[in-house]
């Protein structure tokens, strides 16, 4: 617990709220840091706070600043993400190195839910998780987020895995690592921006309660790992599939052109997508992280009135 101390500054809220056993969302902050342009950065993470808010849950932004994991940032942290040049992104594999050298960076997904978990809780926000690349094949470009699905016990609220990946592979692994699939109110796998990406979601639950009921059984059951929450991106907001697909397509000709490779890639793609589409595909990504921190709100409640 010393050590715990030494490393995570959580906000008093926060605190109070995960010893009293009250509803707490976590949010990821390379959305602010990396994943949306100046100014909307700023903008969306108050949002997304507020979602999570008008749910009735406590919001827990996370991030590293200055060789510390903070868990739940006040808006002075806030616009320094998003308005600060050379922030991190963090994944697993940085964690550590960055909170060593005393420096500053953003959380994935992966580096989110380890921090999250240290923190105690145990529902988490976030737009799309990451998964298996395009050419995974010949690249070996996997997300870590996958590997930290089977082994965090977190519930990661998302509208499926980000549609830039390769879903059907994303998926079998998911699978072969044990982390259930649930689709919110769908049998169909969301993709990011679309609602429906052709494959079907392995489950179903239809209310916050189904869901808390499916998390309580797997922590009964001893399970290390957590749970993909799949929400679908609200239909007014959606793109249609064969559309984005083209679009894709493009964007990742232009990647392999320009010779981006890693975690550069992700950023790259989001930006030239939303040139691409003139904006929509940006409109797409803000609606769909709404509502997903709404119905991790929504979860966390029903969690903490079990």
């Amino acid at each position: 617990m010393t050590m715990l101390r030494d490393l995570l500054d959580i906000s008093p809220e926060i605190a109070d709220t995960v010893s009293a056993g009250g509803p707490v969302v976590t949010l990821e902050s390379t959305i602010i840091a990396h994943g949306l342009p100046r100014p909307r950065n700023l903008e969306t993470a108050f949002k997304l706070e507020a979602a999570v808010r008008e749910a009735g849950a406590v919001p827990a932004t996370i991030a590293v600043l200055d060789g510390r994991v903070r868990v739940g940032l006040d808006e002075a942290a806030l616009e320094r993400l998003a308005t600060e040049d050379g922030i991190e992104k963090l994944s697993r594999r940085d964690l550590p190195v960055t909170l060593a050298a005393g420096g500053s960076g953003a959380t994935t997904v992966a580096a989110t839910m380890i921090c999250a978990h240290l923190a105690g809780i145990s529902v988490f926000a976030t737009g799309g998780i990451g998964g298996v690349h395009r050419g995974a094949e010949d690249t070996f470009d996997i997300s870590a987020d996958l590997e930290e699905l089977a082994r965090t016990p977190i519930a990661v609220v998302c509208a499926g895995a980000k549609a830039i990946l390769d879903l059907p592979k994303t998926l079998e692994v998911l699978e072969t690592k044990g982390v259930p699939v649930i689709g919110y109110r769908t049998h169909a796998l969301p993709a990011f921006w679309c609602q429906d990406s052709g494959l079907t979601a392995p489950h179903r639950a239809d209310s916050p309660t189904d869901v808390s009921a499916i998390l309580n059984r797997m922590r009964s059951l001893g399970y290390p790992g957590g749970a993909v929450i799949a929400n679908p991106i609200p239909e007014a907001a959606a793109i249609p599939r064969a559309e984005i697909e083209t679009v894709i397509g493009t964007a990742l000709t232009d990647a392999e052109n320009a010779g981006i490779k890693g975690k550069a890639v992700t950023p790259y793609l989001l930006d030239r997508i939303n040139s691409l589409t003139g904006g929509r595909s940006l409109e797409a990504n803000v609606a769909l992280a709404v509502n997903n921190a709404r119905l991790a709100g929504e979860i966390a409640g029903a969690l903490s009135a079990c």
